[in-house]
């Protein structure tokens, strides 16, 4: 999830591409830089960290006279975060900035270099600035250059290309990432989002996913597979706020619509027809390995619960599961032919890089899964896996969640895979599953309108419970956590068997219990535990494919053919729940009282 803009007209291009990069850093600050071309000459400046980093290398540099421009605030996916690494991308004559993945890159790598091209980075981005250079050398004419290289791309991407080749063209496509277009006479702008072009563009137009095109003397032609078209521009909104979070209330609002994509990033060049593919492992990572286990915090102790059910049904290998904060004063016996997984959204939470320092003392194979590249947690272990889940605002985490339980999901088939403990039947559900799981993620306008009307039911009482069985458990632990974390209201996971051994002495109409309920796993034993609640009064709001005539409330969800699509799409209700319930409350849902994002002490 990274941040471009770009800009050709006469002004000072430098402090318009800063200015729009700050706007943007929340989508990425690994690394900065920003390209322009004015009088046939190309400046390119580079900087890892901060965007103060590459303000502060700038502050020499004025641009003066009319020109073309690009910038790029940089997320790692491919590569770690050096200048090298950093965007603009550079060939031998043209620069390009990209947002979003390119799954045929290593193909189109491997193309490049038997032709002689050599790469300077370990980025996916590079291959389009060479194969541009590569299009353009035989027909000497830019803009069919471009076509080819866009017709050759796989994945998602927003790019922006400029080219000494012709000096006063930006060249640009969109499929999949976000991208648009700003107007302001004959200046032309682009960005990932409105808010930094709001205050410099009046008017702007929303590229869709599959149009290209280029920009030439202020005015933009597009195109997409049918050819040229033309387009409508709307007035462009003043509030920044507002426009950062795309129209949304709160930015969890947001995090959790974005879900959909950001699982079909997270699967990219992963997933691929009939194997799991994992590009940071090597073939013998998981060699001499025969335990699993695990360390984490908060959400992702919860996201690890769920793997360990998967670890051990789909790869047959033990796997543990441990909460940092814990583990390190238990004393604990760790063995050579156990892996130890540490996972975090930051990277950098304390009691998990403790726990891992621990397993490495003791001379254990190391994985994280972890959503920034270069995080303490990522440099202290042998290898590491991007969730690629992008900024996460609001505190209680949404779509790190689930992005983390789909690289677990992921890793417990490739492990499968390397231990041929995995048929190759299972492997092709799994995956069928796996590719579906977008839609499972979908917020449709009905499902949310009907969570915002019962949530005013349920604003009193003494308590939740949620309750599940097999996965469903973790993901109770989860739901229940959400609602703490921005509601203030008090809610428990269980597992629903363990009912009857003590919690159900709760049970009365006061007593919220949300009861997760899925057709695929464990229903009617599920079914038994709400009916025994439901005969003490207890208030039940039932979630399942499977109408409930018990339940005081019943949300149905749709997928009734795989547990983790089940899972997923019963994770987003108790999302919106919780939301909505804190929202009615009058909580602050972004930054709930006494909580930080990253907890770095111990």
């Amino acid at each position: 999830m990274c941040g471009i803009v770009g800009y050709i007209g006469p002004k000072e291009k430098k402090e318009i591409l800063l200015e729009g990069l700050q706007e943007l850093e929340y989508r990425g600050y690994d690394s900065a830089g920003i390209a322009v071309i004015e009088g046939n000459k190309l400046h390119d400046y580079k900087a890892i960290g901060k965007l103060e980093n590459l303000r502060e290398k700038t502050k020499a540099y004025k641009s003066e006279g009319f020109g073309i421009s690009i910038g790029h605030t940089r997320w790692a996916t491919h590569g770690k975060p050096t200048e090298l690494n950093a965007h603009p991308h550079l060939g031998a004559y043209s620069y390009v900035v990209h947002n979003g993945i390119i799954e045929n890159y290593q193909e189109l790598k491997t193309e490049l270099q038997n032709e002689g091209v050599t790469f300077l980075s370990q980025t996916d981005t590079e291959t389009i600035v060479h194969l541009f250079e590569k299009y353009y050398n035989v027909s000497n004419d830019s803009f069919p250059a471009f076509e080819k290289t866009i017709k050759r791309l796989e994945g998602a991407y927003a790019t922006l290309l400029i080219t000494e080749a012709a000096p006063d063209i930006i060249f640009f496509a969109k499929n999949g990432s976000p991208m648009l277009v700003g107007f302001d006479k004959d200046e032309v702008y682009f960005a990932s989002s409105d808010t930094p072009v709001i205050g410099k563009a009046t008017e702007v137009y929303y590229l869709e996913d599959g149009e290209y095109g280029y920009v030439h003397e202020g005015k933009v032609h597009l195109f997409d597979k049918n050819g040229s078209k033309s387009f409508t521009t709307q007035t462009l909104s003043a509030d920044k706020i507002l426009a950062q979070k795309d129209g949304y209330r709160f930015f969890m609002e947001k995090e959790i619509y974005e879900q959909s994509r950001v699982m079909s990033e997270t699967m990219m060049g992963r997933v691929l027809d009939d194997a799991i593919a994992f590009d940071e492992l090597d073939e013998n990572f998981f060699e001499g390995i025969s335990a699993i286990k695990i360390c984490a915090c908060g959400t992702s102790y919860h996201s690890a619960l769920t793997s360990a059910y998967l670890f051990e049904r789909i790869a047959k290998v033990r796997c543990d599961v441990e909460i940092a904060s814990e583990f390190r004063y238990k004393d604990p016996l760790l063995t050579q032919d156990t892996l130890f997984i540490t996972i975090s959204q930051s990277g950098e939470t304390a009691d998990t890089l403790e726990a891992l320092k621990m397993a490495k003392r003791a001379g254990l194979r190391s994985l994280s899964i972890c959503n920034v590249d270069n995080s303490s947690i990522v440099r202290e272990s042998d290898a590491a896996i991007l969730t690629r889940a992008g900024i996460e605002k609001g505190v209680a985490s949404t779509k790190a969640f689930a992005t983390q339980t789909m690289v677990l999901w992921m890793l417990a088939l490739y492990v499968g895979q390397e231990k041929d403990t995995v048929s190759k039947e299972i492997l092709k559900t799994e995956i069928g599953a796996m590719l579906h799981t977008p839609k499972a993620l979908i917020v449709t306008d009905k499902l949310h309108e009907k969570l915002h009307r019962l949530s005013k039911r349920y604003l009193h009482g003494h308590g939740f419970f949620f309750i599940g069985r097999d996965i469903f458990f973790p993901l109770a632990l989860e739901g229940a956590l959400k609602l703490k974390e921005i509601s203030y209201l008090h809610a428990e996971g269980y597992p629903a068997g363990e009912m009857k051994h003590g919690p159900i002495a709760l049970a009365d109409s006061e007593l919220f219990t949300i009861a997760l309920m899925p057709k695929t796993m464990h229903y009617d034993k599920i079914k038994s535990n709400v009916e025994e609640l439901s005969a003490r009064d207890a208030t039940i709001l039932a979630i399942s494919p499977e109408p409930f005539d018990l339940a005081d409330d019943f949300i149905q969800t749709t997928y009734d053919s795989h547990p983790m699509l089940e899972f997923f799409e019963m994770m987003v209700v108790t999302q919106l729940l919780a939301l909505e319930i804190s929202v009615r409350l009058g909580n602050d849902v972004d930054m709930p009282r006494n909580l930080a994002k990253s907890v770095t002490v111990e």
